[in-house]
């Protein structure tokens, strides 16, 4: 069955669920550049991981995050205002990240908004899925817990293990490849001590998902990794961070992205890099090998990021069908 892009301005300020099926929603926070990108990204795992069930799809632009007028007034004609979202009832959410502009996140224009939304999914979700940023601000809000910086990027595909019995990951390989793309990172200890439970970690790349299960009516899911991305996603920004050095607006040559390039492509990429470094000026970008390294790209993250989605969805058609408290959910686990 399809998935229904509800991005039309709604006749009245109370939108309701349709009688068949789920309504989804998803607040597209990420850089203007991104935005497009990350809503064809979650409109095509969406479709992906329920077949067989109508959901319907709204999208939310939380007006406080920074824009350009330009992309504002697009946005306009698809997504609707933060503000209504009060008023609108939904089985599931989707918040993504944005890019920080401040060191301590309660700092960001965005804040008292972003945490009257966290308090707003907890009563009127099913389920909500907090991805990346969007994670980190979550937790700050619920318990306080910050963030860390880390000393370096942490950007690539990483195998991450399963380590929970938990339904959301019951059908996932012991061994998944997610990639991450992140300067920060939150400490596995501070949130196994706030109650949260984890899911899976990456011995390179620390917490991937994680959930909170106590005292909430809806299921919060935690990412701090993309399992959405597309396969050419982490190369479009490797490129982009290779032009910002091109163009003196970072000091140092990006790293290559760990566990992407197959050892053909990383010759390809190393070889733009000895060039570059060189001879560095702007125009030399147009020399960055894109068509040769997306073709040897695979994205071995993709099945396992619709089977992950899929069971969410089915866990909202639970919740829609019996009205029932996560708790209920969480005990099949053991």
């Amino acid at each position: 069955m399809p998935l229904l892009l509800d991005s039309a301005p709604p006749r009245s300020a109370v939108a309701s669920r349709g009688a068949d099926g789920l309504t989804v929603g998803l607040i597209n926070n990420m850089p203007d550049a991104a935005v497009e990108a990350t809503e064809r990204q979650f409109v095509w795992l969406l479709r992906a991981a329920a077949p067989d069930v109508v959901v319907r799809l709204k999208f939310f632009d939380m007006t406080e995050v920074p824009r350009s007028e330009r992309l504002r007034a697009e946005l306009a004609g698809r997504y609707r205002e933060i503000g209504e979202l009060w008023d609108t009832r939904l089985d599931g959410l989707i918040v993504t990240g944005t890019a920080p502009r401040a060191e301590d996140l309660r700092e960001e224009p965005y804040w008292a908004t972003f945490g009257k939304l966290v308090d707003w999914a907890q009563k009127n979700t099913a389920s909500t899925i907090w991805s990346c940023l969007a994670a980190h601000a979550a937790v700050l809000h619920l318990d306080g817990i910050e963030r860390r910086r880390l000393a370096q990027k942490k950007f690539g595909v990483f195998a991450c293990d399963a380590v929970s019995a938990h339904p959301l990951i019951k059908n996932a390989a012991p061994r998944l490849n997610v990639p991450h793309s992140r300067y920060n990172d939150l400490p596995e200890a501070a949130l196994t001590a706030s109650g949260y439970r984890l899911l899976s970690r990456s011995a390179a790349a620390g917490v991937d998902m994680f959930v909170q299960e106590e005292g909430l009516f809806s299921l919060f899911l935690f990412l701090q990794g993309h399992p959405e991305y597309e396969a050419a996603t982490l190369l479009r920004e490797y490129r982009r961070d290779v032009e910002r050095f091109l163009r003196g607006e970072r000091a140092d040559y990006p790293a290559m992205p760990q566990g992407y390039f197959n050892p053909s492509a990383a010759v390809l990429a190393n070889g733009f890099r000895a060039r570059a470094l060189r001879a560095p000026r702007d125009g030399v970008i147009a020399e960055f090998p894109t068509a040769a390294l997306a073709a040897a790209l695979d994205a071995s993250w993709r099945r396992s990021a619709v089977g992950l989605y899929r069971i969410w969805v089915d866990y909202l058609k639970e919740r829609r069908a019996e009205r029932r408290p996560p708790a209920v959910f969480m005990r099949r686990s053991g």
